[in-house]
Formats: C-alpha cells, sequence, structure tokens
C-alpha cells in the first residue's frame, strides 16, 4: 500500500517542479517535458519485457523449483545460487526488483534474493571479456570475485536485518 503512496508523491513533486519551471520559462519546461517522455519510452519498453519475463517465471517454474533453489533449507546453496543467477543477469539493474519480488513469492529465501539482487547490479559475467580488455585480466577477475563474496555476504545482512 505504502508503494502506491510514494508513486503519487513523485508524481506531485513532479508536476510542482514542472509548474514552477514552466512559470520561470517555458522553453525550459518544453525541454524537461521532451527529456521526460523520451526518458518514459525508454523505460517502458524495459518494464514490459521484465514483467513479461515475470509473467512467465510464475507460470513456467514452479515455486516448489524455486523454493528449492533458493529456498532457506538450501543454506549456503541457496545464497550461492542467488548470487549466480544475480551475476549472469544482463539488463538494467531496477529489472531486479520485480524479478526478486517473484522469487520472494514463490519462496525463495530472502538472503539468497538480496544476494540475487547485489550481484546483478556488482557482478558483471556478460561484462567480464570487455572489462578484462580495459582495466585487464587480473582486475577484471578479482572484482568480479570480490563482488560475488560481497554480494552474498549482503544477503546474509539482509537476512539478518529482515
Amino acid at each position: 500500500m505504502l508503494e502506491r503512496y510514494i508513486g503519487y508523491a513523485y508524481l506531485v513533486l513532479a508536476a510542482i517542479g514542472f509548474a514552477y519551471t514552466y512559470a520561470k520559462s517555458h522553453d525550459k519546461a518544453r525541454t524537461a517535458a521532451q527529456g521526460g517522455l523520451k526518458a518514459l519510452r525508454g523505460v517502458a519498453l524495459t518494464f514490459a519485457g521484465v514483467f513479461g519475463l515475470v509473467g512467465l517465471l510464475d507460470v513456467f517454474v514452479p515455486p516448489a523449483f524455486i523454493e528449492r533453489v533458493l529456498g532457506s533449507q538450501g543454506g549456503f546453496m541457496s545464497l550461492l545460487a542467488g548470487s549466480a543467477l544475480g551475476s549472469v543477469a544482463a539488463g538494467p539493474p531496477v529489472a531486479a526488483y520485480p524479478i526478486a519480488a517473484s522469487l520472494l513469492k514463490s519462496g525463495a529465501w530472502a538472503p539468497a534474493v538480496a544476494a540475487f539482487i547485489v550481484s546483478w547490479t556488482l557482478v558483471g559475467f556478460v561484462s567480464l571479456p570487455f572489462e578484462a580488455r580495459t582495466f585487464g585480466p587480473r582486475f577484471a577477475l578479482a572484482r568480479n570475485a570480490l563482488s560475488f563474496v560481497f554480494a552474498m555476504i549482503i544477503g546474509l545482512l539482509m537476512g539478518w536485518v529482515l
């Protein structure tokens, strides 16, 4: 329920900011509106794809499988699986949240889901070759390995806090 009010608060703040900008400069307000619409179009396509994937996940992956792989009874292996899934995921990090919500709903362990989210943003398995060419293989492997470990540690800490 709180999420809905947060969304409304953002809309109200944006409307106030737009009204203020419009009062000061019509041209700047028009530029801001065009930029906002352009960003909305880009994000809308991403979210449509993500929510489509979440729907497919809900339909084709049984909750019992998710609970077996990412559930609390798996302990360290569930944490490892959550970090591994997030590490190979591709796409904008914000896409991890609806997928994570679906995983939680299906019985995944909160620390494994937190590790999934953190590793999605920190570990770049998909971008590892580019990172290795840019910064060197030793740096790229060390950064990704440390990020993977820290994703699991953060997942455990989130489970302790929650």
